[in-house]
């Protein structure tokens, strides 16, 4: 049996028990405070906000009655440990880029972005519409994880470079950053694959200790202040079309919230998701013409290059078949995927095409 046969069975039998007997659920009384731990730095740009607005919202829309406290990454544990944080119990609830829990599972990869995946868009449709969410709850069920979206940052820019990618053996020993499945896509072009907090990145380029890295997009990238160390900027990426950001609580947390609390979060997170894409949007335009006017040079991969890069995504996510809830997902994502492209792509593509070519 496999855990997450093991969860619903014992599910199943734990409310059977409980319907037996009748018994009311007992739910935590007063005001509470929740820590919430995030891989993100203070302050960063677009992701920091995110996790701001979903802290915030909570707070007041319970007036008070659930407060919810943010640590950023390294004021009480690592970017990278708060999903054991929130699993033992040493904070409530983590808000970060599920990606970065891969070693965990690789179907964590599906709510932040696989290679070739799902732009923002089609990730909505498919977490609200098409099964995402109900997949998403009972990954984090084996955990002992209440996890909802909660961001989103738009299509990521490809990175930036030291030099000019010219084929795709330009790959081959470069120091890159870039987390989650497009990460090990990268890797198997042989390039040298670092996963670096977001805080970390600006130093660890400027030093040297890596060639490249992707972070987002002109506007989280032009705050990092990227662009003072190189001028290269690939402004279109394979490993992350729509970016997912997602809020995970402890289950036994918020089993115990009333149920009125634990729809604010729902809903706390799914307003979030909008509007933190919005806040993306809106800025990376204006940010992308500073960039450009302060000598940064915008570059589009070669075709061949983007081929290498769809061969080894393929290859990755042929990996992980074997695994029963990959697979499921997989298939979930590529189906939903499929139906919500052909149309985006009648509708609004040719629209933006004609408006662009008529508006000039």
């Amino acid at each position: 049996m496999d855990r997450r046969s093991f969860l619903t069975t014992s599910a199943v039998g734990g409310a059977a028990a409980a319907a037996g007997t009748l018994a009311a659920p007992a739910y935590a009384q007063g005001k509470r405070t929740l820590t919430m731990v995030t891989t993100w730095g203070r302050g960063l740009a677009g992701v920091f906000d995110a996790a701001q607005r979903v802290a915030d919202s909570i707070t007041d829309m319970t007036d008070g009655e659930l407060t919810v406290e943010i640590k950023a990454a390294g004021e009480l544990v690592g970017a990278f440990e708060v999903f054991d944080a929130v699993t033992s119990g040493q904070a409530d609830m983590y808000h970060g880029a599920d990606y970065y829990f891969v070693g965990q599972h690789p179907s964590y990869a599906f709510y932040t972005a696989v290679p070739f995946g799902m732009t923002a868009q089609e990730l909505a449709n498919w977490y609200y519409h098409d099964g995402g969410m109900e997949l998403h709850d009972q990954l984090g069920g084996i955990f002992g994880l209440k996890s909802f979206l909660a961001g989103n940052t738009g299509a990521q820019a490809g990175g930036w470079f030291n030099s000019e990618i010219k084929s795709a053996e330009d790959f081959n020993g470069l120091k890159f950053r870039m987390p989650g499945l497009g990460g090990k896509a990268l890797g198997k072009l042989g390039a040298s694959v670092q996963n670096i907090p977001g805080a970390e990145v600006y130093q660890a380029l400027s030093s040297g200790a890596i060639d490249g890295t992707e972070w987002i997009g002109p506007w989280a990238d032009e705050k990092a202040g990227f662009q003072e160390i190189t001028k290269i900027y690939y402004t279109s990426g394979f490993h992350e079309p729509g970016a997912g950001l997602s809020v995970a609580t402890n289950r036994d947390v918020f089993d115990s919230l009333s149920p009125a609390h634990q729809k604010v979060i729902e809903i706390a997170c799914a307003e979030c998701h909008q509007w933190n894409l919005a806040q993306f949007l809106s800025e990376n335009g204006s940010a992308l013409q500073r960039l450009q006017a302060g000598g940064v040079k915008t570059l589009e991969f070669p075709d061949d290059v983007w081929d290498a890069f769809g061969k080894a995504s393929a290859e990755v996510h042929e990996e992980n078949m074997g695994d029963s809830i990959y697979k499921e997902t997989y298939e979930s994502v590529m189906a939903s995927m499929k139906a919500s492209s052909e149309w985006l792509t009648k509708s609004e593509g040719a629209y933006r095409s004609q408006r662009d070519r008529v508006l000039g």
